[in-house]
């Protein structure tokens, strides 16, 4: 076990019986069952908001999921010698869900709808403070940052070959995002941003195949990104994920909705918030934000490549919206 883990390990109350490595964390048995421990960069109040959502999923009936435990301290975190925030969870057990699965992927939206009706909780909603940001304020920021990128682009002098490419194809993603986000704004409640906060639903902020576990009884983890908003975003970001490495498959989206439905009835408004996630060209706008935010002396080769494959898969897209979703 290395200094890092030990320095922290030591505050809690249980015996240490061996470890090993997992992605950015690292996984130990004691006497108490497996264990994981993370680094935490997220705002240190969040962690007791935290602990409640699971401790009120676990009490809506739904047992498949971490906890955080508390220092012999009593405290959610502990500093390591480098001063960062680090968290111990309870670990389920069990190996990342696989996208080329498809059962596992059916047991992924089996759990998510079971998950979601659980999340409903209003009285932990009231007592957060929380407030769901709407679709519209979410595109209207995403839109600002490509105008600011467009501008930059302009304004540059020498550019690399992968600036030209995505120079020439801005406008188009531009106006497909300026027209998606007018749309959204037209549908304003029917969206139900207010509905999911009357409502008190929250959703995991991070359902992707990295953090659903798949043995024996599947679970879900790393809540760490937990928000007061439409349940439709976990969906679409596990589905998005899945689509995209199925050339857009329309039977395999169709049959995952309908896994999630039997489980928990998607609303007309549940609908309209899939079909515009799905609309807005979030890959193009990931892209972009990446190139943005990093350092631009060198870009790497894998963005061109994406942006190549987002271009050549636009009337795929178009396909699969128009007939997945029945607006």
């Amino acid at each position: 076990m290395n200094d890092r883990a030990v320095s922290v390990l030591e505050n809690y109350d249980f015996e240490v019986l061996r470890t090993q490595k997992s992605r950015n964390a690292i996984l130990f048995e004691t006497n108490k069952g497996w264990m994981i421990l993370k680094e935490y960069k997220g705002p240190i109040f969040r962690l007791e908001l935290l602990e409640k959502l699971l401790e009120g999923i676990a009490e809506n009936g739904f047992s498949q999921i971490e906890s955080v435990c508390r220092n012999k301290e009593g405290a959610l975190f502990c500093r390591d010698q480098e001063q960062n925030a680090c968290i111990v969870k309870t670990w389920p057990g069990g190996r990342e869900c696989s996208l080329k699965d498809g059962q596992e992927c059916r047991t992924a939206m089996t759990l998510l709808a079971r998950l979601h009706k659980a999340m409903s909780l209003p009285q932990l909603a009231a007592e957060s403070g929380m407030r769901a940001q709407s679709l519209y304020e979410e595109y209207e920021k995403r839109n600002r940052e490509l105008k600011r990128v467009r501008r930059f682009l302009r304004e540059k002098g020498q550019k690399t070959a992968f600036e030209i490419y995505l120079q020439q194809h801005l406008d188009l993603f531009l106006e497909e995002a300026l027209r998606v986000t007018e749309d959204v704004k037209a549908y304003g409640e029917v969206l139900g941003v207010r509905t999911c906060e009357a409502d008190g639903t929250f959703c995991h902020g991070d359902f992707q195949h990295h953090n659903l576990l798949c043995a024996q009884n599947a679970s879900i983890v790393n809540f760490e990104k937990f928000a007061l908003d439409c349940q439709m975003r976990d969906l679409y970001l596990f589905l998005r994920k899945l689509m995209e490495k199925t050339n857009w498959s329309v039977p395999l989206a169709r049959g995952l909705l309908d896994v999630y439905g039997k489980e928990k009835k998607l609303s007309a408004s549940d609908t309209l918030q899939l079909y515009y996630r799905f609309a807005y060209p979030e890959k193009f706008w990931k892209i972009v934000n990446f190139y943005y935010n990093s350092g631009k002396a060198w870009i790497p080769g894998r963005n061109m490549e994406k942006l190549e494959r987002i271009l050549a898969q636009r009337k795929i897209k178009k396909a699969f919206l128009e007939q997945t979703f029945s607006l």
